[in-house]
């Protein structure tokens, strides 16, 4: 996963020293950190989350998040980064950075995580497409070693078989596990002699996912895999999140047990708006962002918030734009707002009055919110 945004709330970053490099497939590359003992206490992490990487690139400073491949008992940062295109600051860094040279890197963030739930018996399944892989990787390694009561299911989407990231890494961790882990891969353009795996991870696919895969399960005779399913994890672009998601909704999984993540911006909801709003027109807005203050008038409610503050050209952080990352974070601090469905807050954030710019509905002539959550 790769973000790119400005920043409101405050990144802690620490010098660390580049162990391992190395190319895993044309446009994706491995970067491996060391961490001194000095530091562990400020890299202790949680299965699918990311740190931020600042470095100079094409004479400009860069700040980059990436999802962690590297499970926590490990010890270690481990990144999966794409190269997206020919002049991208990723190339840069990846010819420009050797092992040994010191780096900053973020302290560990995010939320794409799972409780862990050691005593439990659980199906988990995952569905990845490109580098969305990453944190899926951290998730897998993570509930194989700490829980071994849970199996999972994999589906892994890509271009051609030259394009599959991490391949030996993954087809190791089914060979060691066997009885727990299944693995599937998917070729977007490459055929492979079976209809089923070639095309994209979407509603479709999933559909007969579930009904040719996620069959008769072996531990109950009465009931499917996909029945079982306890939780869904999906990471890939935009199109492919909000197909998936709502296909495993649709066919049975409620919303708090599908989790996702985004590795590029995406302006489109995941799930569909299902309620009408009252029109709200000619509203002021105040906010506070990076320690200063805005005001605007808005022509009315029909956009959300973060959307019509980036049209009028304001500095306002985002990444998703969906309800995932969390960048457009702020506190409302007078009037009110709807806030739509999100992958995000937490309901002790909601009731203290944190909101996401991006999943608000404006429901009063006058609001006040401030960005600097610091």
């Amino acid at each position: 996963m790769e973000k790119l945004l400005p920043k409101a709330k405050q990144t802690e970053f620490h010098w660390l020293k580049l162990a391992k490099k190395r190319q895993l497939t044309k446009t994706i590359f491995f970067l491996e950190f060391e961490i001194p003992q000095s530091l562990q206490v400020h890299f202790q992490f949680e299965a699918g989350q990311y740190v931020t990487l600042k470095y100079f690139s094409m004479g400009q400073w860069n700040q980059n998040d990436f999802s962690m491949t590297s499970a926590p008992y490990e010890g270690k940062i481990t990144l999966g980064i794409k190269i997206n295109y020919e002049k991208s600051s990723a190339k840069d860094l990846f010819e420009n950075l050797k092992v040994g040279d010191l780096l900053e890197v973020s302290e560990p963030k995010g939320r794409f995580t799972l409780v862990s739930k050691p005593h439990e018996f659980r199906t988990i399944i995952g569905f990845a497409g490109g580098i969305g892989i990453t944190p899926l990787l951290s998730h897998f390694k993570n509930i194989l070693r700490n829980e071994p009561r849970t199996r999972l299911f994999l589906f892994y989407g890509n271009k051609t078989k030259e394009d599959i990231a991490f391949k030996n890494e993954l087809d190791e961790l089914m060979n060691s596990h066997s009885d727990r882990l299944k693995i599937y891969y998917f070729y977007s353009q490459e055929k492979i002699g079976n209809g089923l795996f070639e095309g994209r991870l979407n509603e479709k696919k999933v559909a007969l996912i579930i009904n040719q895969i996620l069959l008769l399960d072996d531990t109950d005779e009465e009931s499917t895999i996909w029945d079982a399913v306890d939780e869904v994890l999906i990471c890939g672009k935009g199109e492919m999140i909000k197909s998936v998601a709502n296909a495993c909704y649709h066919h049975g999984i409620p919303k708090r047990n599908i989790h996702f993540e985004l590795f590029e911006e995406f302006n489109e909801d995941i799930y569909p708006v299902e309620k009408d709003f009252p029109l709200i027109e000619d509203i002021e807005v105040d906010f506070k962002l990076l320690h200063h203050q805005y005001s605007s008038k808005l022509k009315n409610n029909k956009v959300r918030l973060l959307q019509q503050l980036l049209i009028q050209g304001f500095p306002v952080p985002y990444s998703c734009k969906s309800g995932i990352c969390g960048s457009c974070e702020c506190v409302l601090e007078e009037g009110d707002v709807e806030l739509l469905e999100n992958e995000y807050l937490t309901e002790k954030e909601e009731k203290a009055g944190i909101i996401l710019a991006c999943m608000s509905v404006i429901l009063s002539k006058n609001i006040k919110v401030n960005f600097d959550l610091n």
